[in-house]
């Protein structure tokens, strides 16, 4: 049997591979979950970014469509908790057509990480900008580089 006389086997062809990637994206789009994706190592979570300079450690959450209000961002024990909590209740109702339509929301998540002992804790700080929560931990005198000149004798 030649490669052009072959039937192409249901599943395996590309119009498949589309359906099956629009379908899930779709689910993820009306389940309210783009942030997640299929295993279960990344259920609610969100991406993040970490950035370190010279004076200082800064993190960037990713989260378009949060308010700041939402946000609580902690430190537990050399720990930095930052968490997201949204609830949100909608109600219509046409009394003429009679029907009501309840919508309940609900967004969270949250991460940690470790901190060691060249956090400045008491001068951390937070802005939400962009869809971009940015947090910065300023490093204290510990994490400052020592430059020492020694004298040959």
């Amino acid at each position: 049997m030649t490669n052009a006389m072959q039937k192409v086997k249901p599943g395996y062809g590309l119009e498949n591979v589309v359906d099956t990637i629009f379908n899930n994206t779709m689910r993820r789009f009306f389940d309210g979950n783009l942030w997640d994706s299929d295993t279960n190592r990344n259920l609610g979570t969100v991406p993040v970014n970490v950035r370190e300079t010279e004076n200082q450690y800064q993190v960037d959450v990713i989260a378009p469509g949060c308010r700041k209000e939402d946000f609580k961002i902690q430190i537990q024990v050399h720990e930095l908790i930052i968490s997201f909590n949204h609830n949100e209740e909608k109600k219509e109702e046409n009394e003429k057509a009679g029907w009501v339509r309840n919508e309940f929301v609900q967004r969270s998540f949250s991460r940690s990480f470790t901190l060691d002992d060249t956090v400045d804790t008491e001068k951390i700080s937070a802005a939400y900008t962009d869809g971009i929560l940015r947090i910065t931990l300023p490093k204290n005198e510990k994490a400052k580089p020592v430059f020492l000149s020694i004298e040959v004798k």
